[in-house]
């Protein structure tokens, strides 16, 4: 595997080595060992998540706050996505800025997204798959959400804003708010 840090150099992208040959491909999507000595800490994958959605759904911006923060390993397993992480974490210098990029299962990148980001996606192909490994189980009482649309993050969902698709609990997140954060 080949990992590589982003302009928020706590957010990595993971590339498997992908094997081709007449019966199709193999590759390590996932290796503990490797991913844990890049970033320099242990990881407790503990949850396994998977949801299935059509073009133009858009999920998030999702996150937990601590002591149930996760950390996020989000890949796709059919489909393509525009992946989005955003950093709410009030003693970085990126705090309130957003990385985005393109998963698809041509490529099979991951994102590896910390604790102290808020994480969404948007579906850019006909159906998607998207499945994502956490480092804390998830729990009701302490999740929390941004606005998608929120003028001051001005995220480009590199989709027609009338072909959005989402529910009625992420449309109606409050905007960002300097008081939401991770210290």
């Amino acid at each position: 595997m080949k990992f590589s840090r982003t302009f928020i150099p706590d957010l990595v992208i993971c590339e498997p080595k992908i094997i081709n040959d007449e019966r199709g491909f193999f590759a390590e999507s996932f290796r503990k060992n490797l991913l844990e000595d890049f970033i320099g800490q242990s990881l407790n994958i503990c949850q396994e998540n998977l949801s299935e959605s059509k073009a133009g759904v858009l999920r998030g911006l999702h996150f937990q706050l601590a002591p149930k923060a996760q950390l996020k390993l989000v890949s796709v397993d059919q489909g393509k996505i525009l992946d989005v992480a955003v950093d709410l974490r009030k003693s970085s210098k990126y705090y309130g800025k957003y990385f985005s990029v393109i998963l698809d299962d041509i490529h099979n990148k991951q994102l590896l997204i910390p604790k102290g980001f808020a994480h969404g996606f948007v579906v850019l192909s006909k159906s998607a798959r998207v499945s994502y490994k956490v480092d804390n189980y998830y729990n009701p009482a302490f999740e929390r959400g941004l606005n998608y649309n929120d003028k001051a993050l001005n995220i480009d969902w590199q989709v027609d804003s009338q072909s959005i698709i989402t529910v009625d609990k992420d449309r109606n997140y409050d905007e960002f708010d300097k008081n939401i954060f991770f210290k």
